[in-house]
């Protein structure tokens, strides 16, 4: 039971077993819940969805890993922290803000590219944390970047 619990949050519900680039798949059906999250309650929600986010993930992709291989390609959950971290900067800005969806899309791209590309220390991480952080830390940082220039966009342009 456990393992099926974690294996089911692992990969967001099956998310992960997309069969072309399962981690882009998982980082585009996190949006909505990201976007409810930001339109109701801002940064302390994201602050929220991200810990507990990280919680479960850390748990999760513990017990994945006893089975398989380090970071296997099937669990998105660390995508789901990590897209969601893009957005720390334009929480608040996104709460009760129907006008600008284009933030989230800017978001997303962002931490895709920076999820794949994995420029120092993203890439760093992925290659020499072997365990469960390190599945999630390297999305984390990724986010982060996304989350800096997301923000540089927002204030430039709005």
């Amino acid at each position: 039971m456990k393992q099926k619990a974690a294996l089911l949050a692992a990969t967001l519900f099956g998310t992960g077993y997309f069969p072309k680039a399962p981690g882009t798949a998982g980082s585009f059906i996190s949006i909505p819940f990201i976007f409810l999250v930001c339109f109701y309650f801002g940064l302390k929600g994201l602050l929220v969805l991200i810990i507990c986010g990280y919680i479960v993930a850390l748990i999760s992709i513990h017990e994945v890993l006893k089975r398989t291989k380090h970071d296997p390609g099937f669990v998105v959950i660390d995508e789901f922290v990590g897209q969601s971290v893009s957005f720390l900067f334009v929480a608040n800005y996104l709460k009760n803000n129907i006008d600008n969806l284009w933030i989230y899309l800017a978001g997303f791209l962002f931490f895709r590219l920076f999820d794949v590309k994995k420029p120092f220390p993203v890439g760093y991480i992925d290659k020499n944390i072997l365990n469960a952080n390190g599945v999630i830390l390297d999305d984390v940082v990724a986010g982060f970047y996304s989350a800096i220039i997301t923000g540089l966009i927002v204030i430039i342009f709005l």
